[in-house]
């Protein structure tokens, strides 16, 4: 056995090990600005879709600073509330949804923005995250001034099924939406359902599920109702 060479052969692997570990970690820190303002952009830009804005960022020259110029332009004010409705300290932006939802419902922030259209009047968007299939799925959700409909929505996953769970974050099954409502005619939250075999056109809180999509689409009726439902007490005090 020539040990100088398995020894040589040890160094050499043991310092080009430590090379490469160097360079990916200084690549990785390099990168991790570039990084987070890619994740803000694509945040601001889902917002953005839920009031029917920024919705040319795909072929804008400069997708970054077209979304930061409509954000600034249409979201004119955020904030944080509790699920008693009042505003609290924290930034609506940077809230971890993840985070919240493992503490107690009575310490939980909640995020909201607010949009101001070009008539003055105000849609009010609601961060919401849940559980699909195979991993988490989240979305926006905007309602019109009256606290309860809905004037547009976001979803998106992580890894649904594609051509099943994964169409949860495509304009087919988001549109139907628009319109719907969270409270009943008594003012009871009812929130929206995902239906089986297809909502009534008439129902008012339901809408077509995902064919073959049965537990992402049931993922997402319960994200809605758990989620909107810690808004309530926002939601009546904003309407009286």
């Amino acid at each position: 056995m020539n040990t100088n060479s398995n020894s040589y052969t040890f160094i050499y692997a043991a310092i080009m090990v430590t090379i490469v570990a160097a360079v990916l970690s200084t690549t990785a820190i390099a990168l991790k600005p570039r990084q987070s303002k890619n994740v803000e952009i694509e945040k601001k830009s889902n917002i953005l879709t839920t009031v029917n804005k920024g919705l040319d960022a795909a072929n804008a020259e400069d997708k970054g600073i077209y979304v930061e110029t409509e954000f600034a332009k249409y979201i004119t004010n955020s904030y944080v509330v509790n699920s008693a409705g009042e505003k609290v300290e924290g930034d609506a932006f940077t809230i971890d949804l993840n985070k919240e939802q493992a503490k107690d419902i009575e310490v939980q922030k909640l995020p909201v923005f607010e949009c101001k259209e070009d008539d003055g009047s105000i849609k009010y968007i609601l961060p919401i995250r849940g559980k699909g299939l195979w991993g988490p799925i989240w979305g926006y959700v905007a309602l019109e001034d009256d606290m309860n409909t809905i004037y547009g929505a976001v979803f998106d996953h992580k890894g649904e099924t594609p051509g099943l769970g994964a169409e949860i974050n495509t304009g087919w099954f988001q549109k139907p939406f628009i319109g719907k409502k969270l409270f009943d005619e008594s003012g009871k939250f009812v929130s929206i359902m995902i239906v089986k075999g297809g909502a009534s056109p008439d129902d008012m809180h339901g809408v077509d599920a995902i064919s073959g999509g049965t537990i992402t689409s049931k993922g997402l009726e319960d994200m809605l109702k758990d989620n909107l439902s810690m808004y309530e007490s926002f939601l009546k005090n904003q309407n009286k």
